[in-house]
Formats: structure tokens, sequence, C-alpha cells
């Protein structure tokens, strides 16, 4: 199932799992250290190898959590691949000095910001670094320096931003290179199908990065008439099929994607991460991904 699992590398000497563990929601899931280095194992056995974090994720507490958590299990972190990402600055008692929630990819930030996460997450070097948010005073050259810089260093393997536009990603794409642009989509948030992110990225020929790929949980809210309507049309496909899960039929809507894209899966339960490594079996027809979205557009295509 690893094989399975494994793409192409994002960038030179670095590779992702298909399936990603996102840790966003770490903090909340009342787990001990070792329970989470048990969940860390059976994620690997999978053959979900990568693990997204960001320094911000649980109140600025999730990477040392999850650090602590390998320190459990010495021979872990030669198996897996780390994700993190930077560039929000939160208010928050963990850093008192912030009075303002803002953006900040200055160079002085970002190379804090990855040391910070190499001593958190007890590693010397981070496979891939995210710029979490686009910046409008990001000074691209400076910022490209101390990105070459961090790689030349080998503190991280790869860089690449989140939620960026196909215009801010083409910007700073021409003056480097980036791995993936990290995006939310789902069949509820279908912007970057319209808006030309997905497009530059195939053009560009970038891997992206999906989070929320279940619509945050929206999926599974009984009280949502659109969420049921596009369940109701999951479960019509799985029947057909005989796949055990619609939540792999959910997944596979984002694996249909011709670039390829990678998921990331935000949940604790195995078996979750179980119906979206799955997924990687299920290639739907184009009648089948259409019929998702028009269930959640509430209409068919025009």
């Amino acid at each position: 199932m690893t094989d399975k699992c494994q793409i192409a590398a994002l960038s030179p000497g670095i590779g992702l799992s298909h399936v990603v563990a996102g840790m966003w929601r770490v903090m909340r899931w009342n787990m001990t250290r070792e329970t989470l280095a048990a969940f860390i194992e059976e994620c690997v056995a999978l053959g979900v190898t990568s693990f997204d974090h960001a320094d911000i994720y649980g109140g600025y507490e999730a990477e040392s959590f999850f650090g602590d958590a390998l320190a459990l299990r010495p021979g872990l972190r030669s198996r897996i691949q780390l994700i993190t990402k930077a560039g929000i600055k939160l208010v928050s008692a963990a850093r008192p000095t912030h009075r303002v929630k803002h953006y900040d990819s200055s160079a002085a930030h970002l190379r804090e910001s990855v040391e910070r996460s190499l001593r958190a997450l007890r590693s010397e070097r981070i496979e891939l670094f995210l710029l979490h948010r686009p910046d409008p005073l990001m000074d691209a050259d400076e910022l490209a320096l101390e990105i070459e810089r961090l790689l030349r260093e080998g503190k991280i393997g790869a860089f690449g931003v989140s939620n960026f536009t196909a215009r801010d990603f083409d910007a700073l794409h021409a003056r480097m290179p980036l791995a993936t642009n990290q995006i939310e989509l789902s069949p509820f948030m279908p912007t970057p199908l319209e808006d030309g992110t997905l497009s530059a990225l195939q053009t560009a020929r970038v891997t992206p990065m999906i989070w929320s790929p279940l619509g945050g949980g929206r999926l599974f809210d009984e009280r949502d008439p659109v969420a049921a309507r596009v369940r109701e049309t999951l479960q019509a496909i799985q029947r057909e099929r005989g796949v055990t899960s619609w939540v792999s039929i959910a997944y596979a809507w984002i694996f249909r994607l011709p670039s390829r894209p990678i998921a990331i899966a935000g949940t604790q339960r195995i078996d979750g991460m179980r119906d979206a490594v799955n997924a990687l079996d299920i290639e739907l027809t184009r009648e089948e991904w259409y019929a998702v979205r028009a269930a959640a557009q509430g209409r068919e295509v025009s």
C-alpha cells in the first residue's frame, strides 16, 4: 500500500505520499503523546508518510506535541516527511509581542519560523516549507534570497505556497521554483476550478495540495440539504461500484483532476485515512465526476 500512496517528487529529492495526514486539529483530538505516536505509525503502515503542520496550529503548540510523539519512536522520523507553514502571526499568549493578527513574509520572520519549527518538531530538516498566505507587503526578491539560503543550508528541502491565487502564484514562481500551492477545494468549494488556480498549476506542471477535501466536515452534516444531496450522489456511485465507503468516492472526486492533486486528510480515525488511501484505486468517469459537482451546485453545468 505504501507504493500506491507515493507520488513523483515535488522537487529533486522531495516526494510526498499522495494522501497527507493533516495536523490542523491535533490538539483537539484528546490524544496523549503515546497515542499520537501510535497513530503516526498506523498512518505510515497505510502508506501515509507525510504530515502537514503550520506553526500556528493548536495555538503554536501542535508542532511541539507532534515532535514529542516522534521522540517516543526514535526510528520513525526517517520514515516520514514533514510539511509546515509560516507567515501568519496570531495574537496569542504563546507570542506576547503580537498585538494585531497579520501576515509576515519577511526574511527575518520566515527564518525564525523555520528555526522554531525545527526545534519543535525535533528535526534537522523540514521536507516542505510553505508560505501560509499571500502577503501584500511581501518583498519577493528578499523572500527568494532567504529561501535559497534555507535550501542551501539544508534546513528545508523544498518551498511552496498556500492559499495563493493563480496570479500570485505565477508572480512568485517567476522568481523561484515553487513546489506546490496548498489550496482549499471540495464539491462545496469549487473556486480553484473556476478562477484559473488549478489551470495555472497544471500549466506550470506543479502538483497542488488540497485541504478540506471533505468540506471541513460539511459532508457529514445531517442538517445541510446541499451536503445531503452530495452524500446521496456519492452513495449512489458507491453502490454502483461496490466500494466499501462513500467517503472514498469523495476523495476520488479530488484525485480525478488531471493535475493529480495531493489530498490532506485531517482525521484522527485510521479508518478515515484508509478511506482516503482506497480512493487512489478509484477513477471516476466524467459523468460520475460531474454528477457530484452538479449535486453540490444544485444545477447541471451550463
